[in-house]
């Protein structure tokens, strides 16, 4: 079915379900209700309010209790017509008022089970969910499966948990209950999804791809890539959780995530390795899938230097691709420290910002040569070298260096309370210095004191402040080089919000399908999040955004009004972006629902909608 013919059987559904509202509103009202005493046989008469809950279910309440008829007769002639008159004229002045009155009896006891706050802000990602089509690739990928679990209704779950708490898939179908719609789900069936997620993962990646393109007009000719790492609750270790340099300095098995990015600081797609593999390693297989799938065509690649390899800047350029990578300096040979320093040829911009560049011909690459062993072998190509000096970057370096040194001074003091794993780059300023293999603990019954390396603090000291790059693009302009460089970032920081807004972590999964389709929704979660921060122009960050979402809740006091407590800059800019009533203090069920069938549906579809 194409996109069109799916959209606009959305907005028909939609407006059944609008004028189904209308007509059942019509039902739900102020009504005479009679009710007879078995024990007694006398009959009471009460005005009562009947209405829905969010869930459907039938509710009552009493709006004026008028007593027994047989008392009542003694005043009316007759109490039951007049009294239904009275709540017909009840219920239409309750129609015509905006304004109600709300009675509050102090008396009412919760109902079991009964959840009477819920949080609206993830509205907002619905809009985005909808709108990347997720639910409607869903559907289709469950239609030849022989499951009968709604996959689709579970996705969503688990996204907006992930987002609004960094909830576990078992604390998700715990607070399924607090958001508005309705999961009809098992917990067991939220488990066995994970296999089904797991086995369209690539080709749901794919699909959120193309739909970033056609929504945001992505480009693809410049990727930004980085790679992170999760490190697992437990020991055991397997074909994927391998032992490997963490990056968060734990000693336990760890994953590997190779992230793609656009330059808008949306993720392309991700993959996983197992945690034993060096950064550099990942980007082959990385670009070839991207590549192959996406048939994207020539692209530039931009990582950091823990991707700068000879094998990663050769498979570049056998593909045709470009690449700017940073280079370290610091380990670099005598002769490019030396250009590096040297004042000549620097051109000065604003500030105490300078920087310049030059073309090596030929430039000698070391690559890996499967055929002869996996030794290392020699081409050579094109290389345009750029380095930059900011006094800003310098002061940084003095000042982490400085608490660096601070560490390795107490290091020399106190070596029993460090070891290898989670202090090598502090041991690397203290000489004669040694970690015992099997502990890796400092040994202290070594001959040689410890000492500070001055040093190789008086080396460092001379590259405060300089960075170098090398790029595949001779023609590119210096500064436009490093501005794309510089989008470098925001990669970073979408690591970040994955481990820490999140809540990637801990993994509690142990088979490689559940781990896999567990990174899969934390990959939705952050592409909704990263979409909401673009069409709010980047002026609040994803933290802020997702605290304002989870705090936009709202609890029934009456009936089907519910009382919403929270609004704030950020709220204001996401209810003008996406039309959600953030203002309003108090809404109807029914304007709550209406709202959330409009964000099912596309801007096209909300206009034909409209019209």
């Amino acid at each position: 079915m194409s996109s069109f013919c799916h959209l606009l059987l959305r907005c028909i559904a939609v407006c059944g379900m609008i004028d189904a509202k209308h007509q059942y509103m019509a039902v739900v009202k102020m009504f005479l209700k009679k009710t007879l005493n078995k024990k007694t046989g006398r009959t009471y008469l009460s005005i009562v309010h009947g209405y829905r809950d969010e869930f459907k279910k039938s509710k009552k309440k009493t709006i004026k209790s008028l007593g027994y008829l047989d008392e009542l007769e003694k005043e009316f002639d007759d109490p039951i017509a007049h009294f239904t008159e009275v709540a017909k004229k009840m219920n239409n002045q309750r129609l015509a008022e905006e304004k109600i009155k709300i009675s509050l009896d102090l008396n009412e006891k919760l109902e079991s089970d009964e959840t009477n706050r819920k949080n609206y802000g993830h509205i907002v990602a619905s809009h985005v969910y909808h709108e990347l089509e997720i639910d409607r690739f869903l559907d289709n990928a469950r239609r030849h499966q022989n499951f009968d679990y709604n996959s689709e209704a579970i996705m969503r779950l688990l996204v907006y948990n992930r987002l609004l708490h960094g909830n576990s898939k078992r604390r998700a179908f715990l607070n399924k209950d607090t958001l508005f719609d309705k999961y009809d789900v098992s917990l067991d069936d939220i488990y066995r999804s994970l296999d089904h997620f797991n086995s369209i993962s690539e080709s749901l990646q794919h699909h959120l791809h193309e739909q970033v393109i056609n929504q945001y007009k992505r480009e693809t000719d410049l990727v930004y890539y980085d790679v992170t790492n999760f490190y697992f609750e437990s020991d055991v270790s397997d074909d994927l959780r391998k032992r490997g340099y963490s990056k968060e300095g734990k000693k336990k098995p760890i994953v590997q995530m190779g992230l793609m990015m656009d330059n808008m600081g949306l993720p392309i797609s991700y993959k996983m390795f197992p945690g034993n593999t060096h950064d550099s390693q990942t980007l082959l297989p990385t670009l070839t899938t991207l590549k192959k799938q996406f048939k994207i065509g020539r692209i530039i690649t931009v990582a950091d230097k823990a991707l700068n390899s000879g094998d990663n800047i050769a498979y570049n350029s056998a593909l045709g691709d470009g690449y700017i990578y940073s280079k370290g300096i610091r380990g670099a040979s005598a002769e490019f420290k030396e250009w590096v320093v040297c004042e000549d040829d620097y051109i000065s911009s604003a500030g105490s910002f300078k920087m310049k560049s030059q073309v090596v011909y030929n430039s000698p690459i070391h690559i890996t040569d499967e055929v002869i062993g996996k030794k290392k072998k020699t081409v050579k190509l094109d290389q345009k070298f750029i380095v930059f000096y900011s006094e800003k970057y310098a002061k940084r370096a003095r000042h982490k260096r400085q608490e660096v040194i601070a560490k390795a001074q107490m290091m020399i003091k106190h070596p029993s309370k460090y070891n290898a794993i989670l202090d090598r780059g502090v041991a690397g300023y203290v000489m004669n210095i040694k970690f015992d293999k099997d502990t890796g603990e400092i040994k202290e019954n070594t001959k040689q004191e410890l000492i500070l390396d001055q040093a190789r603090i008086k080396e460092e000291e001379k590259y405060d402040g300089y960075y170098a790059l090398v790029t595949s693009e001779l023609d590119m302009p210096d500064i436009e080089v490093i501005e794309k460089y510089r989008g470098l970032w925001q990669i970073e920081e979408s690591f970040k919000i994955t481990k820490s807004t999140l809540t990637t972590r801990p993994i509690r999964h142990t088979v490689q399908e559940r781990i896999n389709a567990h990174f899969l929704i934390c990959f939705i979660s952050l592409l909704i999040g990263r979409i909401i921060e673009l069409r709010l122009n980047k002026k609040y960050t994803v933290d802020k955004i997702i605290n304002t979402m989870a705090n936009i809740s709202c609890s029934r006091i009456d009936q089907n009004y519910w009382l919403f407590d929270h609004r704030c800059d950020v709220s204001d800019a996401l209810d003008k972006e996406f039309g959600t009533n953030f203002s309003d203090k108090i809404m109807t069920l029914k304007k709550i629902k209406k709202n959330f069938a409009l964000s099912k549906i596309s801007d096209f579809g909300q206009q034909l909608f409209a019209n």
